[in-house]
């Protein structure tokens, strides 16, 4: 058996070649590390240019600790954004200013747009949400959500059996968003229960009374206590969680329960909580209210135990009936049926009750990306407390089948649903100091070919090469330390001004902020690529680009970047530097990919002319010497020596001037000429029609547009 002090991922996936399950699936994990300030949060922002004056900002974006804020009164312009690090920057809530005698005063830039700002401030602000104060002093300053639930904060928890019913719990241990809870009046180890911070069954302390619902002693502890000493430890509780409120931040990604159609009677399938890999028909018996309903196991034995559940309409493990036959799954016959096999329209027909329809149930075919023979962390359902390797042997729809290393046969199997809040991605018990269960014995060993991709081929037809998953969560907690030294960046800049190349739309780079930064290297990074990714004609391409990108000196961390296009959704990873300096060469490398000028985003500003003096080169000439080689006139004296310029082809055509307007919506180039008919940039620098333009100006397809002979 390996020492679990010595297991490490990266090297069992290695040697075993198999692959972990991409991180982005584990929805949860990535909620649990999010910031907990929210875009168009509103504070107070010391002024840049007018000390001891405030003014009033609106949180854009976060990336980390690092917060992209806007001036309130630029509207929708975004040349103003800044970006600032909550843990040094001087930012206070809404009314900081007024309680302490400081003066609002917006920048020098706009203080004549409106001259009435007081009643600009109160339109602005009536509705809006201001950044809570302990996020922004205090111990809890700059902390993620998660971070905020700390050992001895007290919650209530929904009784299993009523839903109506709560009881206040403390929190014994915080492990990365995973609780261990402590009903109120115990001090026993051996009653603690685990549940994540997002479940559905939590709430804040005095939401239950609030809400018009009881507080009661759960049934299994009732008899540990009288009711009077019961009724002392649940004020002994409420008074010590007024004096150490938990902040309510912490429920902000606590989803709303949808309503249920479900009626009395109906039948539906379930993943058995009673009985190992059993999936079982229930019935409805019980309607709570249009949220919560009761199944019941189907039982027609004499000795009939009756075994509930209370449910809603989004409980993983709920599935529609013959969802067992149309997957290929063993459904397991009620006890006490008389017939060899089950059959539903059998079965319906003789207890003369009806199946739920498919509408009562959520999306049961989306597997969210699992993939069988995949790797996992996964809670042991029998040892909740123990967290083991796990790998994906099945996946049906939406349920996972999985394999537990390093417990015995025949306790090693299960069945999660795709949003179980008990899985979680390779490497998270590491990144969280919590002990993983490993393998009983080592897996046999893969071959595998490695395609070695050398730096100077890199302009040639990319082939097959094989990665080593990276450690996702060993990675946000590097992140999620004191950034200092080597993996601390200054400013990355974008220089609009530099040659956008073929993939980038210069309209929209012309409108994203100067630099991004200070701050950590992956957050900088990662936000200036996804800020270019969205500034591209068609972001899939540029993630496509970006995810060919590697080399291998670089000291990387994988980053999922996201884009959305036409409707529709595009993911890739991508590697990012870590080390300050090796980010110019990272920066270089990505212009030289999406065939852009090397300065167009670098560490270095360019103020007035760029050193690459690529403003005076053509889209065809320029690509060939710092993207992919394109196919160009031949020379026309003889061959060409290795290293010279190629020579010019000997017809050019005449240059038509443009000038470029920035419109308020991303539109192409177009000057206004006196005569009153655009001359539009395109594929030829043709004169339009009138009517040609305005189809054009409403599909935003100039590039695509050739002209009839």
């Amino acid at each position: 058996m390996e020492d679990e002090a010595e297991f490490n991922w990266e090297e069992y996936l290695e040697e075993t070649g198999a692959e972990a399950a991409p991180h982005t699936t584990f929805r949860h994990v990535e909620i649990s590390l999010q910031s907990s300030f929210q875009p168009g949060m509103k504070l107070e922002v010391a002024n840049k240019g007018s000390p001891d004056t405030y003014w009033v900002a609106s949180i854009i974006t976060t990336c980390g600790q690092l917060l992209l804020l806007r001036y309130s009164g630029y509207g929708e312009d975004r040349k103003a954004d800044f970006w600032c690090d909550v843990m040094t920057a001087e930012l206070h809530p809404v009314g900081w200013c007024a309680q302490n005698n400081k003066t609002l005063m917006p920048p020098q830039a706009i203080k004549d747009k409106f001259s009435d700002w007081t009643e600009f401030l109160i339109q602005d602000l009536t509705g809006s949400q201001t950044a809570p104060a302990n996020l922004l002093e205090g111990p809890l300053r700059g902390k993620n959500t998660v971070d905020l639930i700390q050992e001895g904060s007290v919650l209530e928890l929904q009784d299993l059996s009523d839903p109506f019913l709560y009881w206040p719990v403390r929190v014994v241990q915080n492990v990365g968003g995973r609780l261990r809870l402590r009903y109120a009046g115990l001090s026993e180890e051996d009653r603690d229960f685990w549940l994540f911070y997002l479940d559905v069954r939590l709430r804040p302390l005095s939401w239950a009374l609030e809400n018009h619902l009881k507080l009661e002693t759960p049934a299994e502890i009732r008899s540990m206590r009288s009711a009077a000493e019961w009724q002392q430890v649940l004020e002994e509780v409420q008074l010590d969680g007024q004096k150490n409120p938990l902040p309510l931040e912490v429920f902000k990604d606590h989803v709303d329960l949808p309503k249920h159609s479900f009626r009395t009677g109906m039948k539906l399938e379930m993943v058995s909580r009673w009985e190992q890999l059993q999936i079982c028909p229930v019935s409805v018996t019980k309607i709570y209210d249009d949220i919560y309903f009761q199944v019941t196991l189907d039982d027609l034995s004499e000795s009939a135990e009756r075994r509930s559940v209370v449910c809603h309409a989004s409980l993983p493990g709920i599935l529609p009936v013959q969802w067992c036959l149309k997957n290929g799954v063993a459904l397991e016959k009620p006890r006490g049926y008389e017939g060899q096999d089950f059959d539903w329209a059998d079965y319906l027909k003789q207890s003369g009750t009806e199946a739920a329809p498919e509408s009562c149930f959520p999306d049961t075919w989306h597997n969210r990306g699992f993939a069988k023979d995949t790797w996992l962390e996964a809670v042991n359902p029998r040892r909740p407390a123990e967290v083991c390797v796990a790998q994906i042997i099945q996946v049906r729809g939406r349920l996972l089948w999985l394999r537990l290393e390093g417990v015995p046969k025949p306790l090693s199997e299960c069945i999660v649903d795709v949003d179980s809040m008990d899985i979680f991605p390779v490497g998270w018990c590491e990144a969280n100091s919590y002990p993983l269960t490993s393998p009983l014995k080592p897996v046999c060993r893969k071959q595998k070919q490695v395609a070695v991709v050398q730096p100077e081929k890199q302009s040639a037809p990319s082939q097959p090469l094989e990665v080593t998953p990276v450690n996702h969560c060993q990675a946000v907690a590097m992140d999620t330390g004191s950034a200092n030294g080597r993996y601390c960046c200054s400013k990355i800049f974008v220089n609009h001004r530099c040659f956008s190349g073929p993939y980038l739309n210069k309209g929209r780079i012309a409108e994203l902020p100067q630099a991004v930064g200070p701050g950590k290297c992956t957050l900088v990074l990662k936000e200036m690529l996804s800020m270019l990714v969205n500034s591209a004609y068609k972001p899939g391409r540029v993630l496509k680009e970006l995810q060919e990108l590697e080399d291998q000196s670089w000291d990387c961390q994988e980053e999922t970047l996201k884009a959305k296009y036409k409707g529709k959704t595009y993911r890739s990873t991508i590697r990012i530097v870590r080390l300050a300096e090796q980010i110019p060469d990272f920066c270089r490398k990505v212009c030289l990919k999406l065939q852009c000028c090397p300065n167009l985003f670098s560490p270095a500003l360019v103020t007035d002319k760029c050193p690459e003096n690529c403003s005076v080169q053509t889209k065809t000439k320029y690509t060939y010497y710092y993207g992919k080689k394109r196919k160009l006139p031949k020379p026309g004296g003889g061959e060409e020596a290795l290293g010279e310029e190629p020579t010019k082809p000997a017809r050019r055509r005449k240059k038509r001037k443009a000038i470029f307007v920035q419109k308020k919506r991303r539109s192409s180039a177009v000057d206004f000429t006196s005569a009153g008919f655009p001359q539009v940039r395109c594929w030829k620098n043709v004169l339009l029609k009138k009517k040609k333009l305005k189809h054009l100006l409403k599909t935003r397809c100039f590039n695509s547009y050739r002209p009839k002979k």
